[in-house]
C-alpha cells in the first residue's frame, strides 16, 4: 500500500494499525544516552525526598526538572 493510501484512510479517521510495524517504530529525537553527574549530597537528599513524596524514581524527577530548565531556555 502506498504512504498516499495510508494518509487517506488516517485523514478519514480509520484505523490504520494493521498497515504498521509498531516493533520497528522509533520516536526520532528520542533516543537515549546515558550521562553520568555528580551531585553534592545534600542535592540528593532534597531529590530523593521530593521523588519519595511524588512516588517516583529520583531520575524521573531529575529528567522533568531538566526538561522544563531546557523549555524555558529555548
Amino acid at each position: 500500500m502506498k504512504a498516499s493510501e495510508i494518509d487517506k484512510k488516517f485523514d478519514e479517521g480509520r484505523d490504520i494499525s494493521k498497515y504498521l510495524d509498531v516493533a520497528k517504530a522509533k520516536r526520532q529525537g528520542r533516543e537515549q544516552k546515558r550521562v553520568n553527574v555528580d551531585f553534592p549530597l545534600w542535592m540528593i537528599q532534597l531529590l530523593d525526598k521530593e521523588a519519595k513524596r511524588l512516588g517516583v524514581p529520583r531520575q524521573s524527577i531529575i529528567k522533568v526538572w531538566v526538561a522544563e530548565r531546557l523549555e524555558k531556555a529555548s
